[in-house]
């Protein structure tokens, strides 16, 4: 992805305007990366919450305890990428942050289930509010 691609595609996110079939794994970090390093006034961890239950009732879904916002996997994501980000330079564009991420084991849409049990994770509890990880302590 470009740096226009994932400034096109956060801020459609943001409007509420992205189609729900571009709501990947891979768009997820990107807005993540590009709230990080682009919008000084937006808190990701206590911000992208909201945003994320905005967006997904935009598109008809539901934010419930089997569906729509996940409060585990979108805290734990933040951090992931807030670590990715601590090991480039600070003048890093969204684009390189990115393209650094997915080629990490992060770009693997199932790299949460080397730190969590599926039961764990897919729990109601873990949607609804953090549930720390049972199988490996996420990096500090």
């Amino acid at each position: 992805m470009t740096d226009d691609e994932i400034d096109r595609l956060a801020q459609d996110f943001l409007a509420c305007t992205l189609p729900k079939a571009r709501w990947t794994h891979e768009a997820h970090f990107a807005t993540a990366l590009w709230l990080m390093l682009r919008r000084p006034d937006v808190q990701p961890e206590q911000d992208m919450p909201d945003m994320i239950r905005r967006y997904n009732e935009s598109v008809g879904g539901v934010n419930s305890d089997t569906a729509g916002y996940h409060e585990t996997i979108t805290q734990a994501s933040l951090h992931m990428a807030r670590c990715l980000l601590a090991s480039l330079p600070r003048d890093v564009t969204p684009a390189c942050a990115h393209s650094a991420l997915m080629a990490s084991p992060l770009g693997d849409k199932d790299w949460l289930f080397g730190y969590w049990s599926q039961d764990r994770l897919m729990s109601a509890a873990a949607r609804r509010e953090w549930v720390a990880p049972d199988r490996m302590a996420l990096p500090a």
